[in-house]
């Protein structure tokens, strides 16, 4: 497993939890 992995999964994560967020106010 190299930098880039962890780089990318990190970053999908934040994006989905973003969206979580938004969802949760937009509601």
């Amino acid at each position: 497993m190299g930098n880039g992995f962890n780089g990318g999964f990190a970053l999908l994560v934040v994006l989905f939890i973003l969206l979580i967020i938004v969802g949760a106010a937009y509601c």
